[in-house]
């Protein structure tokens, strides 16, 4: 049986999970203060992104998806593991996104990932010390894209 902390840990994760996915889609990347320890390590370049600490990362994000014209994160089925104050995730995230074409128009891409996650509760809630993506699946990515294969 769950306790209530664990409960509240889940919840309290989830909705994490999903802060992050609206601040991107929505392009209010400075909510993802909220979501990150500020030292934390992300790793993109499973899907061709990039890797490093939170405030580099955030500044490409920015720099990166307003050549989108269109996208979104889907989140779901977090698995967690706790250990005191720290916990583990992996979280399936499915992407499509609205690619411009060099010739003019757009293409929608899919892109399916996981994120695998380490966790820390600080004062202010759970915050990701660690976000590393694993590529699933890429479907009608344009030729233009770069997007490593599996």
């Amino acid at each position: 049986m769950l306790s209530l902390q664990e409960i509240s840990d889940r919840m309290e994760i989830q909705i994490l999970m999903n802060t992050y996915s609206n601040a991107i889609d929505e392009q209010a990347f400075d909510r993802l203060d909220d979501v990150f320890m500020p030292d934390a390590y992300i790793d993109y370049r499973a899907l061709g992104g990039i890797d490093g600490r939170y405030p580099e990362v955030k500044a490409w994000l920015k720099s990166v998806l307003v050549n989108f014209p269109n996208y979104f994160h889907m989140v779901t089925n977090t698995e967690l593991t706790f250990d005191g104050d720290t916990a583990r995730a992996k979280t399936i995230c499915f992407n499509p996104m609205d690619t411009p074409l060099p010739q003019g128009g757009t293409q929608v891409m899919f892109l399916g990932l996981w994120y695998v996650d380490q966790l820390v509760r600080t004062p202010k809630g759970w915050r990701l010390q660690q976000r590393v993506e694993q590529g699933c699946f890429q479907y009608n990515v344009p030729t233009h894209v770069q997007i490593p294969t599996a």
